[in-house]
C-alpha cells in the first residue's frame, strides 16, 4: 500500500474542515471567537421552562400531532423575541421543555393558549364577589372603536392579569358608520335574547357539577338555579346566606358551572373567574363570563369572530407614537368582523342591556384572549377595514401579543410546571468539570498506552489528538449550520467515545502480536493483522453507532446531545482508523525501532518469533 495517499486525504479533510470553521457559516469576530462551539444551557447558563399539557374536559394527554403543533408554535413565539438559539423539545406525551442558552428571559407568555375571541357584551355586573347589590350606574366603557380617520382609540389593552381598558380602532379611514336607530335601551327592553346553543354537556363536566352541587348544598344550588338576573342580596338577606358557599369554590370548580350561574351569583367574583384553568371559555358556540380590571363581570355572547379569522398581527407605532397591535383579517374574517360591528352598532334584537352599553348607548365588543378580556370597546360605527387593538402598550407587550396572535392559538393548553434560571457561573463550573473529566480520561488512556505498547502508544496518542481535533471542528461547524449545542451530556458522550477508540487499538495491536507469534515478520504482520482486525473494529463501532442512533431517536432533551456526540465521535474515529492508524503503522513497520521489543511495544511476541526461527539441533547449524 501507499500510506502517503491516505495521510494526504486526511490532511485534505482537516484543511476543508478548518476553513469552514474560520471563514464560513457565519464565522465572525476574533480567531478565538471563531473557535468557540455553540454551548448549551447547562454550560453557559440561561433559562429552562417546562410546560405540561392539560385538558380541562377529560384530562387525557394530547395527541402526538397536537403536541408537535404546539411545540412548533411555541418555538415560533420564542424566536419572535429575536432569539434564534432556543431549543424547544417535547418530553414524554405531555411536556414541552424550552431551553434558552446564554440569557435569562421571562417565558411565561409563550405557553399561553392565545385563543382570540371577539364577543359582544350582553350584560355587566359587579365582580367583587361581595354580598352586595350590583352597581346601579352603567359601568364605564373600556374604550371605543370608531371609524375616525386618525384611527385612535383610548386606553390600555393588555393580556396581563391586571387587565385594563382598551380599544378597537380601524387601521384606515375606510371604516364608515352605518346610520341606525337609537340603540339606547331601557331597563324594560334590556333582556337579551339567549344566543348560546344548547349543546350537550360532556359527561365529565356533568360529574364535576354534581360534585360542586354536593359541596355547596342543595339549598344553595336550587337558589342559584332560580336566579334570572344578578341577585340583589341586600333585599333578601336569607338569599345571601344561601349563596355564600359559592364564594368558597375554587377556580376549577367555578369553571364547570353554567355561564348564567357564574354571572348571576354575586358571591362568585372575578378573583375566582380570573384564575380558572386555561381554555375554560374557549368554546365559541357558548355564552361565557369573563372579567375586566378584576372588578367588572361581563356576560358575553357567542364568539362571532375568532383568532383564525386574523391573517396577521403586528406591533406598530400609531400616529401618536404609541404602540398598538394592528390586525389584518382574512377575506372571510373581514366579513365576519364587519357583520359583528354592524350588529353591535345597531344593537340588533336589543341583545345588549342597559348595563352593557357604552357612554354613547352602543353595544361593546370584548376582545377576549384565553380567559381574559383584553379590551371591551364601544362600537361607534361599522368597521369595514382592518383594525387595531390600541392602548398604553409597551413595545414588549405589543410584540408579545402580536406574536401570540400571528402564530396562532395553541391546540393544547399548558400549565407551567418548572422555571429555572441557570447562572453563567454555574454553567462555567459545569464546563470546567466536563473538560477536566475529559482531560483526565484522555491522560489515563495515553499513560496506559505508553506503558503497555511503548512506541505503539504514540500511534494511540496521535490518533486521539486527531480525533479530538476533528470532533471539535465538526462541533463548531454543526453549531452554526444546524444549531447543535454542546451540553454537559455531549461532553460525556465524547468521553465515552474514548473507550470505544481505545478498544479498536487493543484489537489491532493484539492481532498484530498474534501474527508475529505465528512466525511472520513485523512488516508482513501489519497488513495481515489489519485485514483480520478491520472487521472486528467496524463491527464494534457499528454497534456503538447504532446504539447512539436509537438513543437519539427515542430520547428527549440533553440525552439527545449525548447520543449525537457519541455517534459523531464514533464516525470520526473510523475516519482516523482508516486514514491515519493503518497508514502510520505501515510506515512504522519499515523502521528498525519496530523490530526492538523494548521500543516497539510488541513485548514477548518478537522474542518468541526469534526462538521459533532458530534450529532445534545445534549440529545442524554447524553442518
Amino acid at each position: 500500500m501507499r500510506p502517503g495517499r491516505q495521510l494526504a486525504v486526511l490532511g485534505f479533510i482537516f484543511v476543508v474542515l478548518y476553513l469552514l470553521v474560520f471563514f464560513a457559516g457565519g464565522a465572525s469576530g476574533s480567531w478565538k471567537d471563531r473557535l468557540e462551539p455553540r454551548l448549551g444551557l447547562d454550560l453557559i447558563g440561561g433559562t429552562r421552562v417546562t410546560l405540561e399539557a392539560t385538558n380541562s374536559v377529560d384530562g387525557k394527554p394530547p395527541t402526538a400531532d397536537n403536541l408537535e403543533e404546539a411545540r412548533q408554535i411555541i418555538e415560533s413565539r420564542v424566536n419572535a423575541f429575536g432569539v434564534a438559539e432556543a431549543e424547544v423539545v417535547t418530553e414524554g406525551n405531555r411536556n414541552i421543555v424550552i431551553s434558552l442558552p446564554g440569557e435569562n428571559r421571562n417565558l411565561d407568555d409563550v405557553g399561553e393558549a392565545a385563543e382570540l375571541r371577539f364577543r359582544k357584551v350582553l350584560k355587566a355586573a359587579d365582580g367583587s364577589g361581595a354580598a352586595a347589590a350590583p352597581p346601579a350606574a352603567t359601568p364605564t366603557p373600556s374604550g371605543a372603536a370608531s371609524p375616525t380617520p386618525s384611527g385612535s382609540a383610548a386606553p390600555k389593552a393588555t393580556s396581563s392579569p391586571s387587565g385594563g381598558q382598551g380599544g378597537m380602532a380601524p387601521a384606515s379611514p375606510s371604516a364608515t358608520p352605518t346610520p341606525s336607530a337609537s340603540a339606547s335601551a331601557s331597563p324594560s327592553a334590556a333582556a337579551p335574547s339567549p344566543s348560546a346553543s344548547a349543546e350537550p354537556v360532556p359527561a365529565s363536566i356533568e360529574e364535576q357539577r354534581k360534585a360542586v352541587e354536593q359541596k355547596v348544598g342543595a339549598a344553595a344550588w336550587q337558589a342559584a338555579n332560580g336566579l334570572q338576573a344578578p341577585a340583589d342580596l341586600t333585599a333578601d338577606p336569607s338569599l345571601a346566606d344561601k349563596l355564600k358557599p359559592f364564594g368558597t369554590l375554587s377556580p376549577q370548580e367555578v369553571a364547570v358551572l353554567p355561564a348564567q350561574m357564574q354571572f348571576n351569583v354575586p358571591t362568585i367574583g372575578c378573583a375566582q373567574l380570573d384564575q380558572r384553568p386555561p381554555a375554560s371559555i374557549s368554546d365559541p358556540k357558548q355564552q361565557v363570563v369573563s372579567c375586566e380590571d378584576g372588578a367588572s363581570k361581563y356576560l358575553l355572547d357567542q364568539a362571532k369572530v375568532l383568532g383564525t379569522d386574523v391573517s396577521d398581527a403586528d406591533a406598530v407605532l400609531d400616529q401618536t407614537n404609541s404602540w398598538v397591535v394592528s390586525l389584518d383579517f382574512t377575506g372571510n374574517g373581514q366579513g365576519k368582523w364587519t357583520a359583528l360591528t354592524r350588529e353591535a352598532f345597531n344593537n340588533e334584537g336589543q341583545a345588549c342591556d342597559a348595563t352593557a352599553l357604552g357612554q354613547d348607548g352602543k353595544c361593546r365588543v370584548a376582545v377576549v384572549l384565553d380567559n381574559e378580556i383584553v379590551s371591551s370597546p364601544e362600537i361607534q360605527g361599522v368597521l369595514t377595514g382592518n383594525s387595531q387593538i390600541t392602548g398604553n402598550f409597551t413595545q414588549k407587550d405589543a410584540s408579545t401579543l402580536a406574536g401570540q396572535l400571528r402564530y396562532g392559538a395553541l391546540p393544547v393548553t399548558f400549565e407551567q410546571q418548572e422555571a429555572q434560571n441557570v447562572t453563567a457561573t454555574l454553567g462555567a463550573s459545569h464546563l470546567r468539570a466536563g473538560l477536566l473529566a475529559a482531560g483526565i480520561g484522555m491522560l489515563l488512556v495515553i499513560i496506559y498506552a505508553f506503558f503497555y505498547y511503548r512506541l505503539l502508544g504514540s500511534v494511540i496518542f496521535l490518533s486521539l489528538i486527531l480525533s479530538a481535533l476533528l470532533v471539535f471542528g465538526a462541533l463548531v461547524v454543526l453549531g452554526r449550520q444546524i444549531g447543535f449545542t454542546l451540553t454537559l451530556a455531549g461532553i460525556a458522550g465524547m468521553i465515552v467515545s474514548l473507550g470505544v477508540a481505545a478498544d479498536s487499538f487493543v484489537i489491532y495491536f493484539e492481532r498484530l502480536k498474534d501474527e508475529i507469534r505465528e512466525g511472520r515478520s513485523p512488516r508482513s504482520a501489519v497488513p495481515r493483522a489489519w485485514i483480520r482486525a478491520r472487521r472486528t473494529i467496524i463491527s464494534a463501532n457499528a454497534i456503538t453507532l447504532l446504539s447512539a442512533v436509537v438513543l437519539y431517536v427515542v430520547s428527549v432533551g440533553t440525552v439527545k446531545g449525548f447520543a449525537f456526540a457519541l455517534g459523531l465521535a464514533t464516525v470520526l474515529d473510523l475516519v482516523v482508523v482508516f486514514l491515519f492508524r493503518h497508514p502510520i503503522m505501515t510506515m512504522f513497520a519499515r523502521t528498525r525501532a519496530f523490530l526492538s521489543p523494548r521500543v516497539s511495544g510488541l513485548g514477548r511476541a518478537l522474542p518468541a518469533r526469534t526462538q521459533q526461527t532458530q534450529p532445534r539441533n545445534p549440529r545442524a547449524k554447524e553442518a
